[in-house]
């Protein structure tokens, strides 16, 4: 094990203990004098060997049988009391990690959810302080056990006949060598590995299974399952190459350390000799070791099985890290004042990490308070991008995205959330009641306030249609709505909210003909006297548009109005003569 790495994590698990660290090294400790305490039995073993074999004062047989179990029964109830310590202290630890993991989320910028992905930073709250606490509760004492345990057996081992004990280690050492050559900073990293291809594969099942109703929808087969596949597959090859790569010192430990038994027939046969008739003590030793020495095959499987299980602890411990050292966006806490809501993008360039080109090129757009424009062009071309830096997703690298002349940086958190409303193309709704999931864009909203947003939203035929109208829970007793009405809930979501800004991503694209006109509905009484800003494929939906700004590899290529754009024969006009091509040809299709 890598002696920085382990010092470094162990470090980390003592912040968040706080005071309960205490608890660990007492739990350790009464580990480490269990583990003790539970060798003396065979040491009351060897007495009664030794008075079964010379049959002599056999009444003390009772007598250290007593012992025996007694004394077990101590060092069991000293192991439980460790465990108590352990477990109160992981207990408090994996409270304390998610406690700070939770409030470092909330402040991180929300682009980290699109570039971490939401079930992997769920993986690390949920899963990685979990195997802290395991590890602290349960794999901790259990380690404490297994390193005592040896260092016990060596003085039991040596001490009737040294000879045939040290024979009997030469196995567990070289085991002991087969067994440090599976762990260091090579293992670390391919568990590293394991856990990024497990929550990969777990990812992409989890998209596969929310995208099942579409799949089978369009009648997709193989294509839809290409990623998930990619997934499975990418899994199998690594775990493959991982057993074949330890699959010789794996079989050289466990050959080593279930071998001792056939040393000590040899150490025997040396040290004792042929003879026809041994001595008794030699007899007595014999015996003995029959029994004393598999415990060493167990002690050695545990420090395995612990080691693997500190790995998996470093590797938890540094995915929670990872989160914490995340920096939030730069935030103040006192208002400013906005002359307008006007949207000013000046000289804007910006690459995600990682990438090798920006995602925008020196962008500048000016919208005026109350214009209604739109962001078109290929995917990849920078329009999704541009509007999550507007709501402060991320920050800008170079130049500067302005609201009624104050710089984004500059606005607190709060007020910026307050101006901009924000409707995605793929709608969330949370496992709570219409009311509440369109109460959380105002929750001091009256119920009045929200039936009327939702009237605005053209949702009050779902609403008709619930069992308890506004009041019922979505996903009980099969409650759920489709696409579509998710939309429309979430329309009346930003209704509600009425913020002086509003940006629609892309939010139609997975409408059916009758939502989407409903949804077109809700957009036009939603956006009257508000700064809008459209992201759309389907390009008949912002025809009407103040402005229109055509997107090409982060930058704009043109703009103007619909007419405009249409005569002048270039990249927009391209896109929408195509785009009327896939229309007449779905609808022939259909016809035909």
């Amino acid at each position: 094990m890598n002696k920085k790495m382990g010092k470094e994590h162990i470090k980390i698990i003592n912040q968040y203990a706080g005071s309960f660290s205490k608890l660990i090294l007492i739990g350790r400790i009464l580990a480490g004098i269990s583990a003790i305490i539970a060798l003396v039995p065979y040491y009351y073993l060897w007495k009664i060997i030794k008075i079964a074999t010379e049959g002599k004062n056999i009444q003390e047989i009772k007598s250290l049988s007593v012992y025996t179990v007694l004394v077990t029964i101590l060092a069991l109830l000293i192991y439980i009391i460790a465990l108590f310590c352990t477990h109160i202290a992981a207990f408090r630890i994996q409270a304390n990690m998610r406690t700070d993991l939770m409030r470092k989320i909330v402040k991180l910028p929300l682009g980290i959810f699109d570039d971490e992905g939401t079930g992997k930073i769920r993986r690390i709250v949920s899963d990685s302080t979990a195997a802290t606490e395991t590890f602290i509760a349960h794999n901790l004492p259990d380690k404490t056990v297994a390193s005592v345990t040896p260092i016990g057996l060596l003085f039991l081992i040596v001490a009737f006949n040294w000879k045939i004990g040290l024979f009997c280690m030469i196995p567990a050492l070289i085991g002991f060598v087969c067994m440090m050559s599976m762990m260091g900073k090579d293992m670390q990293e391919k568990m590293k590995e394991y856990q990024n291809s497990l929550g990969i594969m777990s990812s992409e099942a989890t998209e596969y299974v929310r995208g099942i109703p579409v799949v089978k929808t369009f009648g997709q087969t193989v294509h839809s399952f290409t990623r998930f596949k990619k997934a499975i597959d990418n899994y199998g090859k690594w775990t493959t190459d991982y057993t074949i790569m330890l699959r010789k010192p794996m079989i050289a430990f466990m050959s080593c350390i279930n071998s001792i038994f056939m040393f000590l027939v040899i150490a025997s046969y040396i040290f004792i000799g042929a003879d026809v008739v041994p001595k008794s003590a030699d007899i007595l030793n014999i015996m003995y070791y029959i029994i004393v020495t598999p415990l060493i095959t167990v002690a050695l499987t545990k420090v395995a099985y612990s080691g693997e299980a500190e790995m998996t602890l470093i590797d938890a411990v540094n995915r929670v890290k990872s989160i914490m050292e995340i920096k939030p966006l730069n935030d103040t806490d006192k208002n400013v004042e906005l002359k307008d809501y006007g949207v000013e993008f000046k000289n804007v360039s910006y690459a995600y990490e990682g990438s090798t080109r920006n995602a925008l090129n020196n962008l500048s757009v000016n919208i005026n308070e109350g214009e209604h424009v739109a962001f078109v062009g290929p995917s990849g071309s920078g329009k999704t991008t541009a509007c999550e830096l507007l709501a402060r997703f991320f920050d800008t690298k170079e130049g500067e995205i302005c609201i009624g002349g104050i710089n984004v940086k500059n606005i607190p958190d709060k007020q910026l959330m307050k101006s901009i409303s924000f409707v995605f193309q793929d709608s969330k709704l949370l496992k709570m009641s219409i009311l509440d999931n369109v109460r959380l864009s105002n929750p001091d909203a009256s119920e009045e306030e929200v039936l009327n947003a939702l009237k605005q939203a053209q949702c009050m035929d779902i609403i008709e249609k619930l069992p308890e109208g506004i009041h019922t829970m979505i996903g009980e007793k099969g409650t759920y709505l489709s696409g579509g009405e998710q939309q429309r809930i979430t329309i009346a979501r930003a209704i509600l909210k009425n913020a002086p800004i509003l940006i629609l991503d892309e939010a139609t694209a997975f409408a059916d003909p009758d939502n989407e006109s409903r949804v077109q509905q809700a957009f036009e009484k939603m956006s009257k006297g508000k700064t809008l800003i459209m992201i759309a494929h389907r390009l008949s939906t912002v025809s009407n548009a103040d402005k229109i700004f055509v997107m090409d590899k982060g930058a704009i290529v043109e703009e103007g109005s619909h007419t405009e754009l249409m005569s002048s024969n270039g990249l927009y006009k391209r896109m929408f003569d195509e785009y009327t091509r896939s229309i007449e040809w779905k609808v022939g299709a259909q016809n035909g």
